[in-house]
């Protein structure tokens, strides 16, 4: 496979690097003097069609790449000068050739018969979406993973020169802010005319000039013309077969768009049971509204912990996916001075998953038998229905005032069933239910005194009820000649019935949270190049905390068990947290001074904390109130317009949540119990961090690279023992420091119509914690290598060729091991005729363990047919899996254990699908 796939790179190089030649000169003014950033294109004047672009780089200089022995109109043009144009022929040999713009001094313009590519306005990358596109796209992700330094990561989100995009934006205005992948996933191709990539992105204007904003992405989608002020979209219906349980397979997606100056609106639905999801459980819990903490820079991180269902698996790794979405995004702008906006999403889901594991638990010196190596197999239901909705009013009567005020809202109704088999403990039966809801409301205030005084007031308020329920059946096994198993003395020392069939033991829990979050900005500029920030702010935050374990016995009964479990001062534990109160206060003062020099920028800075966290249970009391000082700094190189190179520095207080302070007994899972420590304090970390990205337009080259380091002091660890594989922790202050390390980094070069990139990415993590009352440190070492070349023909069909090579090193305690990753792929993409498209791929994953190797192959292709590229019908066949493999194979490491796991996934699906185009 990988000696198939280097010979198809080494003939799509070669016969493209055969079939064309260079042209190469300078674009001066009339005084000779080079020109930066104009703009150079080729038209083939056979075809028509744009054949190559170039802007100048700080020289003046550009490069074009032309076909050999062909006929070129090659355009030339510059902001305030006249527009140049001249028929190149070209033959078997490259060409130097260099250009004058002389002063506009007339009415008469050159018609430009093509839109560059890409521009550049000051901070923003403007690409010219036909430019990029062959005609087999169908929606915006398509679109953005043919455009030179953005790509769609894993998790589906667009990241640009390595940053996350924050927010996507169409004509200006949020779409369904918070997440990306809605967007991506649903926009049609055809309605894109313009991708503004805005980098240092602002929120607000009024800060966009006294603040650092280098870390912040945005994007805007410009719309054609003729999709302003109409509907726009398309309904796709789908049906098709698939093998038992999934005999008869359905897909509904409507998508429908309204834009207009003073309006938008955005209908999205879907309705399928082939595990085609715009969102996933995951991302729904996730999804945040586009709120950002206001104590974000202050240095401390409070943990609040999240106490909903993890979910069994993602979707793609499930045998069975019901999905049911339903949402719609507003805006509305009554005047120029208010604009309102907003969002519902409504998701169901239904997943059935089946995955089986090896588990090679740490090794604990002295007694390498605790805990025993482990296989299990689950299979579980995940039922999920969750409901989001936000709503939005921004209000600037005039450039020196902005009122903002945000509110979400977010109800789930979540239950996991899960029947786990395992060859220590033997047969569990686990349910896992929890409804929780949250209500977040932001309000920010921007007020512009004069041109030297500014004052920012931002507040964010969360409420939040969680109340997760928990149920294991634990099997007895009664065919033990001495009538006992695994789980019998961890069920003694947790003061069950020891005379059941069944263990039926149940956990009620309940946390609300109430966590106002606030400050105070005045910005001083002193002059155009430094500014003054000072800050005061505060955090207040109360969780209140209640757990109950109990029985139901054989005949249906309830009893409360007496636990014998002590801790690590001989107090036994109790089966109920009870009123558990957890307040913690940060009142603090930012100082920080921002000023350039040159090509520098420096904002040193330090803030100043008084903090008080106090704990309540039952009639003790923990209170700890301290005063702290925490800098940070941050320095940015701008070489050029679009090269730079940012580092950073931050100290930081980590604060825990009340889950790990309470110190009675709650169930995480049936072989998974903790207590907490009233006492725990917070955790210090020194965190660096480099940056460099360049985005170079003349040779078609951007490359980032990052590096981050992390040192932990205090570190809130476990303290845990095995009882076979079931294992009881608790939490302290770790006096052995942790550390985590990486470097990242990708260069990506377009060669005319074939883009080659290679990402890199380099981590290392060292953590201390005690194992049986042993110290054990666990390393891991992760490395990482994915060279890609892809081409972008508008004619001839496309490959995509990847290759992931991936070594992670773990040493955990006295075992070691490593896993090699190798992961092949291919894409093709072809538009035939005007009217058919066919889109396949196919990919090989290989991994070794202790020299033992698994593979596992996916192939999925897709025929579609639209009688032209105006068409409104569109006929499409697609099929996934078509090997129709059972599983696919992973290997992974926690802090405990290392484990290798197959999960078993959806058959081999066909449908056809029809889709109407407004």
């Amino acid at each position: 496979m990988k000696k198939a796939l280097l010979l198809l790179l080494c003939l799509v190089v070669a016969s493209s690097s055969f079939a064309q030649i260079k042209m190469q000169g300078m674009v001066k003014d009339s005084i000779g003097s080079p020109l930066e950033l104009a703009n150079v294109i080729a038209i083939n004047q056979e075809t028509n069609a744009l054949e190559s672009y170039a802007i100048t780089n700080d020289k003046g200089k550009y490069i074009l790449s032309l076909g050999k022995n062909g006929k070129y109109k090659v355009q030339i043009s510059y902001i305030g000068l006249k527009t140049l144009e001249q028929i190149i022929t070209t033959q078997e040999v490259n060409i130097t050739k260099d250009f004058t713009l002389l002063p506009d001094e007339s009415l008469d313009e050159v018609e430009i018969t093509y839109e560059m590519p890409v521009t550049v306005k000051g901070d923003t990358l403007i690409y010219n979406a036909d430019s990029f596109k062959n005609g087999s796209e169908r929606k915006l992700e398509d679109v953005l993973e043919k455009l030179p330094g953005v790509e769609i990561n894993e998790d589906g989100q667009i990241e640009v020169e390595g940053k996350t995009v924050s927010k996507i934006m169409v004509e200006g205005k949020d779409f369904f802010d918070g997440d990306t992948k809605l967007a991506t996933k649903n926009i049609p191709s055809n309605a894109v005319d313009k991708v503004q990539v805005l980098r240092n992105y602002a929120e607000v204007g009024q800060l966009s000039g006294v603040t650092n904003n280098q870390d912040n992405v945005a994007i805007n989608i410009k719309l054609k013309e003729g999709k302003k002020n109409f509907w726009f979209g398309d309904v796709t219906a789908g049906a098709g077969t698939a093998p038992s349980p999934n005999d008869e397979l359905y897909l509904v997606q409507p998508k429908l768009f309204y834009y207009s100056p003073k309006y938008s609106i955005n209908l999205i639905g879907d309705l399928n049971n082939i595990g085609e999801v715009a969102l996933t459980n995951r991302d729904l819990r996730g999804f945040g509204g586009g709120f950002r903490l206001p104590s974000r820079t202050s240095g401390t991180n409070i943990n609040l912990g999240d106490n909903g269902l993890g979910g069994l698996t993602n979707i793609a790794n499930a045998q069975e996916v019901t999905t049911k979405l339903g949402s719609a995004n507003f805006s509305y702008s009554p005047n120029k001075a208010l604009d309102l906006s907003g969002f519902l999403i409504y998701n169901s889901s239904r997943l059935r998953t089946r995955e089986d594991n090896f588990i090679d638990y740490i090794e604990v010196e002295n007694n390498p038998n605790i805990p025993p190596d482990e296989s299990t197999t689950s299979i579980g239901r995940e039922a999920s229905n969750q409901f989001i909705s936000k709503l939005s009013a921004s209000y600037k009567p005039n450039v020196n005032n902005q009122l903002d005020y945000d509110v979400l809202a977010r109800v789930s109704d979540d239950e996991e069933r899960q029947n786990l088999n395992s060859d220590v403990v033997g047969r569990t039966n686990q349910l896992d239910e929890v409804n929780p809801y949250s209500i977040n409301q932001n309000l920010n205030y921007y007020y512009t005194l004069d041109e030297n005084n500014i004052f920012a007031f931002e507040a964010q308020h969360l409420l939040r009820d969680e109340d997760p329920f928990y149920n294991a059946l634990i099997d007895d096994d009664e065919t033990n000649p001495n009538n006992t198993d695994e789980y019998d003395s961890t069920a003694e020392e947790l003061g069950l019935d020891l005379n059941q069939l069944v263990y039926n033991v149940n956990q009620e829990r309940r946390v609300k949270t109430n966590q106002l979050d606030a400050k105070l900005d005045y910005y001083n500029i002193l002059n155009a190049k430094s500014n003054i920030n000072l800050t005061l702010g505060t955090i207040l935050s109360n969780q209140k905390f209640n757990s109950n374990l109990f029985q139901f016995l054989d005949d249906g009964s309830r009893v409360d068990p007496t636990p014998t479990i002590t801790d690590l001062e001989g107090n036994t534990l109790s089966a109920v947290n009870d009123d558990v109160d957890y307040s913690f206060s940060d009142v603090y003062l930012g100082v920080h001074y921002r000023f350039k020099t040159g090509r520098f920028t420096f904002t040193p800075g330090v803030s100043f904390h008084a903090y008080s966290n106090r704990n309540t249970q039952g009639t003790d009391t923990f209170e700890d109130n301290f005063f702290n000082v925490l800098p940070d700094f941050e320095a940015l190189i701008q070489f050029k317009k679009s090269e730079s190179l940012t580092f950073n520095y931050r100290m930081t207080n980590t604060f825990t949540d009340v889950t790990n302070i309470a110190r009675e007994l709650v169930l995480n899972n049936f072989n998974d119990i903790q207590y907490g420590n009233q006492e725990l304090q917070n955790a210090l970390s020194h965190n660096l961090s480099l940056f460099y990205r360049s985005f170079n337009l003349f040779n078609y080259t951007n490359v980032f690279a990052g590096a981050n380091y992390s040192r932990n002091i205090d570190q809130i660890r476990s303290l845990t023992d095995f009882e076979s594989v079931i294992r009881t922790n608790t939490f302290f202050n770790s006096q052995f420091a942790d550390e985590t390390a990486s470097v990242f980094g990708r260069i990506q070069r377009t060669f005319g119509k074939i883009r080659a990139t290679l990402r890199t990415n380099f981590t290392y993590s060292k953590l201390n914690q005690f194992i049986q009352g042993t110290r054990s440190v666990n390393e891991s070492f992760s490395q990482n290598y994915t060279p890609e070349i892809r081409t972008n023909f508008r004619e001839a069909p496309n490959i995509r060729l990847r290759y992931g090579y991936t070594v992670t090193d773990n040493d955990q305690g006295a075992n070691s091991t490593k896993f090699i990753t190798r992961a092949p792929s291919i894409e093709f993409d072809a538009y035939i005729w005007d009217s058919l498209s066919f889109i396949t791929d196919f990919a090989y994953t290989e991994q070794e363990n202790d020299g033992q190797t698994q593979a596992f192959r996916t192939w999925n292709a897709s025929l579609r047919y639209r009688k032209d590229r105006d068409a409104k019908w569109e006929y499409s066949l697609r099929a996934t899996n078509i090997l129709d493999i059972d599983s696919n194979i992973s290997n992974g490491a926690g802090n405990i254990s290392v484990f290798s796991s197959e999960t078993f996934i959806q058959p081999r699906f066909i449908t056809f699908r029809l889709t109407y185009t407004l």
